[in-house]
């Protein structure tokens, strides 16, 4: 289950969707985590707003089965801070996630999540823990992001740079090392 603060900035968001498509996992998010993550950039960057709806449009085709929906009614019953954070957890528990892959795991307090069973992951430990499981894959899958890239952007290494400097140091690290890299 992704929450809005890993739906930006797009490198991540891209890998995070890339990385769902692949089956090793079910992505997952909701439609005002997407509202919340495009509305902090267009806020950043309102000449973005037509392309972000084109993301949407791309994320909703690449990976039908992921926007939750009917998880309403849980969350008066949840005992986090903030009603946004009621509504992660309220979607997590009705798609049976495991996870909650979030850059703000304090917003998810283990005693209260883990009487469902879910755990709050940074976007490292996550992708960390999918690498893992299946390195070639997740190597593959970034090599994929990379030469997707539009010109004005460069390659594989400038995207395993931005991936780190987004939060990814380790996942990128072992990246670098399956490949035999520096860095």
């Amino acid at each position: 289950m992704y929450d809005a603060s890993v739906l930006h900035p797009g490198s991540l968001r891209d890998l995070l969707v890339r990385l769902g498509q692949s089956g090793l996992f079910q992505a997952k998010w909701t439609e005002v985590a997407l509202q919340e993550a495009f509305a902090t950039i267009i806020d950043e960057q309102p000449e973005l707003e037509q392309r972000l709806e084109q993301t949407r449009q791309l994320m909703a085709d690449s990976i039908p089965d992921a926007t939750v929906r009917g998880y309403e009614p849980l969350i008066p019953s949840l005992e986090l801070s903030t009603t946004y954070y009621r509504h992660v957890l309220a979607a997590a528990i009705a798609c049976n996630a495991q996870v909650i892959v979030t850059s703000n795991p304090r917003s998810f307090p283990d005693e209260e999540i883990a009487r469902y069973n879910i755990e709050a992951q940074t976007p490292d430990e996550f992708v960390v823990n999918v690498f893992e499981l299946a390195p070639a894959r997740v190597v593959g899958i970034v090599q994929d992001q990379a030469a997707a890239l539009t010109n004005h952007e460069t390659g594989f290494d400038d995207l395993l740079d931005r991936l780190r400097a987004v939060g990814l140091p380790r996942p990128i690290a072992a990246i670098r090392q399956s490949l035999g890299l520096g860095g």
